[in-house]
């Protein structure tokens, strides 16, 4: 017999379960479209080129790569922002600034499993080209919060880190070159999944001196905007918070939110503002997460950048969160006439009645096979 479980880390979706996948996608995109945000999507199937990238990062590592038949290096995406990146450098200046796009791709990461973590996964993405103020940040996380709510998630079941990489840029001006700032960045976030020794071994190997470590750790245990003034005074990245606080309250969502410093994700195209969507609870990993990538375009080649910023946010984690607030929905399947030829001379007359139903847009089961067991099933039915 063939094995009959998925491959390791994927997923079966029974009519059950696409009911609930259903379901989450139509508040993700309801959302969006609420927000004035335009779907997109791109091939599963990317040059493997998009995505290598040499700042350490594990998506590199965790690529599903292989060569086609015409011995192209392929890779299965691992995620939608370097797919976004080439539309924009594709369309070139045929496009409207700012743009507002959002999307829900399947992406794939040869990575350890967990609860919440598959090696598959759907994410919901929104991002905003075009726009180099912290309005845009404001807008996106106005937009998190807005989901959270629709589906019964409150600020005492999660909450939003929020942080700067130029606040760590700022603390190391003087200790880390700019052309392995990026790289300290990918390992810093690596904190909470390697053991401590193991991420200074890492920073030493870049060539930074126990001194400089120390700075790094001591400024990632801010958690608070004041202490971050006492830090950086006169800084404009401290200013930046400030304003994005004010239009936080402006918005409804500044009990949301909360600086932390220790915040800096593990994507190497990072440059500005960063932000994870935590389970207050401590039980999940991360919730969603995203920032500020003003870079990305030149990296490809592009003679200028675009400011953008946006945010992946996945399926999994989404769904165990609401099973763990017990706030899942119940989904039936939904019918709204059954039509029963109760022999088959009756089917054509039978026929013509689904038939006309449907042209109004009614759901319509026929039942396709007669005899005493169906008769004897339909009568229970009217009975009860």
């Amino acid at each position: 017999m063939v094995e009959v479980e998925p491959t390791f880390g994927t997923r079966d979706f029974y009519p059950q379960d696409m009911r609930l996948q259903r379901w989450l996608f139509d508040n993700f995109r309801a959302v969006a479209k609420s927000y004035g945000f335009q779907e997109y999507d791109a091939p599963l199937v990317e040059e493997q080129e998009l995505y290598q990238r040499k700042a350490g990062e594990e998506i590199v590592d965790q690529m599903y790569a292989f060569k086609t038949q015409d011995d192209r290096p392929v890779a299965l995406r691992p995620e939608m922002t370097p797919s976004l990146a080439r539309l924009i450098l594709k369309a070139g200046r045929s496009l409207l600034m700012p743009i507002r796009w959002y999307s829900i791709p399947q992406c794939w990461r040869f990575e350890s499993t967990t609860r919440g973590r598959n090696r598959e996964h759907y994410q919901w993405n929104m991002d905003i080209l075009g726009v180099d103020d912290v309005t845009a940040e404001a807008e996106l996380l106005s937009a998190i919060v807005a989901f959270f709510k629709r589906v019964g998630i409150t600020s005492k079941d999660v909450g939003i880190k929020v942080n700067s990489r130029q606040v760590l840029q700022e603390v190391l001006a003087k200790d880390v070159p700019a052309d392995k700032f990026t790289s300290v960045c990918v390992i810093v976030d690596k904190l909470d999944k390697l053991e401590k020794a193991e991420v200074e071994r890492q920073l030493a190997a870049l060539g930074l001196g126990p001194e400089v470590i120390d700075k790094i750790q001591t400024s990632l245990t801010i958690k608070d905007l004041d202490a971050l003034r006492e830090l950086l005074p006169e800084s404009p990245v401290v200013k930046q918070f400030e304003r994005l606080w004010e239009l936080a309250k402006a918005y409804g969502y500044e009990d949301w939110i909360q600086f932390d410093a220790s915040v800096v994700r593990g994507l190497a195209y990072y440059t500005g503002i960063v932000f994870e969507g935590f389970d207050k609870a401590g039980v999940l990993r991360a919730i969603c997460g995203g920032g500020r990538y003003d870079k990305l375009l030149s990296t490809y080649g592009a003679k200028q950048d675009i400011p953008m910023v946006g945010f992946g946010f996945g399926d999994c984690v989404i769904m165990e969160l609401l099973k763990e607030r017990n706030i899942l929905p119940v989904l039936t399947p939904s019918i709204d006439d059954i039509v029963i030829p109760w022999s088959e001379a009756e089917r054509p007359a039978a026929c013509q009645v689904a038939a006309k139903l449907r042209e109004q847009g009614r759901s319509v089961d026929i039942i396709i096979n007669t005899g005493k067991k169906v008769q004897w099933f339909v009568s229970c039915m009217i009975t009860h």
